[in-house]
């Protein structure tokens, strides 16, 4: 499972960079924890001054401003490549086996 930070105080963008990660993450049946982190203190500690901001394995991505929806599908690329094997394509859909490489 992927743990991703979103560093933020509740503001819309930062309720829309949530859900724009569980959205990619969903699609691409990537098994995520979403942690929100909305202490001023512990944003600080990111060195982050402008939010929302996204964490992965304790490094910032991004800083102040939504990431699109291609880069999310960026930080979840490891796992797409790795998604089935000669044996199970556990992740796939029936759909996504005639469309996703990731499922062939």
């Amino acid at each position: 499972m992927k743990t991703i930070k979103v560093l933020g105080t509740g503001c819309l963008n930062c309720i829309t960079t949530e859900e724009i990660i569980k959205k990619v993450a969903k699609e691409q049946c990537i098994d995520v924890e979403v942690i929100k982190i909305s202490d001023i203190q512990d944003i600080m500690s990111y060195d982050v001054m402008s939010t929302p901001a996204v964490v992965i394995n304790e490094k910032v991505l991004i800083k102040g401003r939504i990431p699109s929806i291609d880069e999310v599908k960026g930080f979840f690329k490891d796992e797409e490549e790795n998604c089935s094997n000669d044996t199970d394509n556990s992740c796939c859909s029936p759909t996504d086996q005639d469309t996703d490489s990731c499922c062939s």
